[in-house]
């Protein structure tokens, strides 16, 4: 599928509440370039998450434009792949059957031998990378959270997407596990390459994945600021040390402080 430039025009976002309406985005406007892993931190409640629903279809501005690809966003479209704080896998189903359900839901040619056989050895590969060599017969039951939201992950890039969206999903991991799937994100995103926008509350997590970090404000959420990083792929744990990514990670503590959703005690 050929490569998507993002772009976010003026876009708002209100919902109506018993209590009233309840505005979650203000005015955000931006581009995205294609093949780019781009962050998005802020405080909880400040419209991440909308955002990310709104990139991917599932919901629609109340004002403002989204185009993806020249074309205007009114649904979900082909070449865009969600991941989700929770898997979602499907519990009846193996390891391996969660891996290849895009194809039976999207019909390519499921019946056709040679290619059933090329995508589950695709979907081996891809096991292989994150450590998940042999539990392709596995269910989901089996696995630990980690695990699971591999799976998840392989899933989502088996579609071989042009735009990949992930709505914080390490945000239920333990802390070694969650550093670990990090590193295993990054060997696929360098692997399968795509543009990624990534969903976090964590900082440190931000920098390390991304080519530019957007920082947004508390509800009603905008960008307060557009980082880009600067450093070098491929990224291992010296990355974490390096002078330039302890500086960005201060850069963006201190617009959260000024903005007072950080503050010493």
């Amino acid at each position: 599928m050929p490569e998507k430039t993002i772009v976010i025009r003026d876009v708002e976002k209100t919902f109506q509440t018993r209590g009233g309406p309840v505005q979650a985005l203000s005015k955000v406007s931006l581009e995205i370039e294609p093949l780019s892993f781009v962050s998005v931190v802020g405080p909880s409640g400040c419209g991440k998450s909308t955002l990310m629903n709104l990139l991917a279809g599932l919901d629609a501005p109340s004002g403002g434009t989204i185009e993806i690809g020249g074309v205007a966003m009114k649904e979900p479209q082909d070449g865009n792949a969600v991941v989700f704080q929770k898997d979602l896998l499907l519990e009846w189903r193996t390891v391996m059957a969660n891996i290849l359900l895009p194809f039976e839901l999207q019909n390519i040619t499921w019946f056709d031998r040679k290619d059933r056989t090329t995508n589950r050895q695709l979907a081996e590969d891809m096991l292989k990378m994150v450590g998940l060599e042999g539990f392709g017969d596995k269910y989901p039951f089996e696995l630990s959270g980690g695990m699971r939201q591999r799976v998840s992950i392989c899933r989502a890039l088996i579609q071989k997407p042009t735009l990949l969206m992930m709505d914080e999903p390490f945000g239920a991991l333990d802390a070694l596990t969650r550093e670990q799937m990090m590193y295993d994100l990054l060997r696929m995103y360098n692997q399968y390459k795509c543009t990624v926008v990534f969903i976090t509350h964590s900082i440190e997590e931000a920098v390390f994945l991304s080519d530019r970090v957007l920082v947004m404000s508390p509800r009603p959420g905008s960008v307060v600021k557009d980082i880009r990083i600067d450093l070098e792929r491929p990224r291992g744990m010296d990355t974490r040390m390096d002078s330039r990514f302890l500086q960005y990670v201060r850069e963006i503590r201190g617009v959260f402080q000024s903005q007072g959703v950080l503050a010493e005690v």
